[in-house]
């Protein structure tokens, strides 16, 4: 059995193989460490940047723990630093991804589930940023992760695709523009289907009335139809199937209630709560590739995406802003916890082995075959105690909030987690 580190260097040594290995260099790359003041190399430069976005600390405790350590550093300091340290954070944050999945899934495609989340600033009522991630759906691994401001929305325009790469994702992608940018680079499509958003056309592009076209249909049956997409404006087409599958009574009601209350002004149409008794996935893969009951399935497989934003946000309070929006801090801070969040996952796999998280492990690769039956072991309560049964950062002193340090993270391996 390993024993748990203790020397808070060694420590943070270990944490250091978790980051890109291009790290020193990219500090003097883009300018976070120009030289040697106070802070005399770039990990004391990282542990600052950890302090601050990773343990939640506020400038006055990372600058009074940097005195404790190295030398006197006041606040206005530790925020200039910060500052500086953006573009730097960045890079390591686009570092962190791999350019093409670990497993490939079955027949050379890699299933890519999108999803986004708001998150606020201290003291906002509304959105400041929006997170947009994309994950390897088998492996569960983080493809993608981009930060954008409130003005930014969902689309898929904002990811990176390789051949063969299908992307699932949810009606707020359902937009002509980005889908036809994802299948410009050689993607697939599994998008739940917005039909307000979208003109629809049957396989000839003629006008298609939805409602009118599963009107007759039976409850719990699916239904496959050939459409044409386009944007308001005639552009940006984009051809595939819409499989519908019709709610029971119950479902549909529990649906039009939901579609009732989300409505802003006045009440519903009868055309929209008609089609709220409907499941609508538009996809580019034809049934003969995939069938409409596998197509559904990898739908609801997107929950995957959920729990890890619900993981980040419950453990690391990833949507709890430490600076105010306009704060040139608020960016930092944020990129450089998903950093921190990234470097755990990381930790996790190499510590805990790759089994970790993955969708079904003893079939993940089967993808298609098990859809159905496949469920994902739930690692919520391994990943907290991953991080919360770490020692403190290069031993500096915990957080009161009770956000913690992942250093000694030996241990947790240690007891068997």
């Amino acid at each position: 059995m390993q024993l748990p580190l203790t020397d808070p260097d060694t420590l943070f040594e270990e944490l250091l193989q978790d980051l890109p290995a291009e790290t020193v260099q990219m500090a003097r790359t883009c300018k976070a460490f120009v030289r040697a003041k106070k802070v005399k190399t770039p990990a004391q430069l990282l542990r600052v940047v950890f302090l601050y976005c990773g343990l939640d600390k506020s400038l006055r405790e990372v600058a009074g723990t940097f005195t404790a350590l190295y030398e006197s550093m006041t606040d206005q300091s530790v925020a200039e630093r910060l500052r500086a340290c953006r573009p730097w954070v960045q890079a390591m944050l686009r570092q962190m991804f791999p350019l093409a999945a670990i497993e490939p899934p079955p027949v050379g495609r890699r299933f890519v589930v999108i999803d986004a989340s708001s998150m606020q600033a201290p003291g906002a009522t509304g959105t400041d940023h929006r997170l947009h991630i994309a994950m390897d759906l088998v492996s569960l691994q983080f493809l993608a992760v981009l930060v954008s401001d409130v003005h930014t929305g969902e689309t898929l325009k904002h990811f990176t695709f390789a051949p063969g790469d299908i992307a699932v994702a949810d009606r707020g992608y359902a937009q002509c523009q980005g889908m036809h940018a994802a299948l410009q680079q050689g993607a697939d499509l599994i998008v739940r289907l917005h039909p307000f958003s979208v003109v629809l056309g049957d396989a000839t592009g003629a006008p298609l009335e939805l409602s009118a076209a599963l009107k007759r249909q039976k409850m719990e049956t699916l239904r496959t139809l050939e459409v044409t997409l386009h944007a308001a404006g005639g552009q940006y087409e984009v051809r595939g199937w819409v499989h519908a599958y019709r709610l029971n009574v119950e479902q549909a009601n529990r649906a039009r209630h939901k579609c009732r209350q989300g409505h802003k002004k006045g009440t519903p149409s009868a055309e929209s709560l008609f089609l709220a008794g409907w499941v609508l996935v538009f996809t580019t893969l034809a049934p003969v590739v995939l069938s409409p009951q596998a197509i559904m399935a990898l739908y609801r497989c997107r929950w995957q995406v959920e729990i890890a934003i619900k993981r980040w946000k419950s453990v690391l309070d990833v949507d709890a802003l430490r600076a105010k929006a306009t704060s040139p801090l608020a960016e930092v801070w944020l990129q450089g916890k998903l950093l921190y969040a990234l470097m755990l996952e990381r930790r996790m796999r190499r510590q805990l082995g790759d089994s970790w998280g993955r969708l079904d492990p003893p079939a993940g690769r089967h993808v298609v075959a098990r859809l159905g039956p496949a469920q994902r072991r739930d690692s919520t309560d391994d990943y907290r105690c991953f991080i919360l049964e770490g020692g403190r950062l290069g031993g500096m002193p915990e957080g009161g909030d009770g956000t913690a340090s992942p250093e000694d993270i030996t241990t947790a391996s240690s007891r068997g987690h």
